[in-house]
């Protein structure tokens, strides 16, 4: 039997990265989705390991193939997306699948598995801590950075369509939380 999701979704800088290591380091059964991106390496990022880093025209072709579960242009001209083949990679290992993915790509998933997948909503403190937090990274240009707020501010809306909002005003209460939810998902039984 193919296994569980656990999607992980909010805007850019709400703290849902670090959330997915942790689940990933307290809880054996997961493994994460890696995305396929457009978008250029950041430092550190690694190809195959944090993203699968591809052109655009190979992306689009991928597309065309129907080798994407879900996918989307997140801001112009860069797409990213979850390749069935890694879905199935980690449930051929016996593993629950957990995702770090955008509001609109996780929204994608949980309807396309329903039971199957567990959606949580990390919410941040507030919108002006969110901006803060994406403002102090200094990754991004000016407009880029308006770019990441505007769809920040529209993402916050979607946060009811989710199975769960986690409040994410301190780390190591939602880490706390979101594990012992988590757990309780994955050992239903009946999907």
């Amino acid at each position: 039997m193919e296994g569980k999701l656990i999607i992980l979704s909010a805007p850019s800088g709400a703290g849902k990265t670090t959330i997915v290591h942790y689940l990933l380091s307290r809880l054996p059964d997961l493994e994460f989705s890696i995305s396929a991106t457009t978008r250029v390496k950041r430092g550190g990022e690694e190809d195959g390991k944090d993203y699968y880093f591809i052109s655009k025209e190979d992306f689009l072709h991928k597309i065309a193939q129907k080798e994407f579960v879900e996918f989307e242009e997140v801001y112009r001209d860069t797409f990213h997306g979850t390749l069935r083949s890694e879905m199935e990679r980690i449930w051929q290992k016996g593993k629950h699948i957990i995702f770090d993915i955008d509001v609109e790509g996780g929204l994608h998933l949980k309807k396309k598995y329903g039971s199957r997948a567990l959606a949580i909503f990390v919410q941040p403190p507030s919108f002006d801590v969110l901006v803060d937090r994406l403002t102090s990274r200094g990754t991004d240009k000016p407009e880029k950075l308006a770019e990441r707020i505007g769809k920040a501010k529209k993402e916050l809306t979607y946060a009811n369509k989710f199975d769960v909002i986690l409040n994410n005003d301190e780390l190591d209460t939602a880490c706390r939380e979101v594990e012992q939810l988590v757990a309780r998902f994955l050992a239903q039984d009946t999907i």
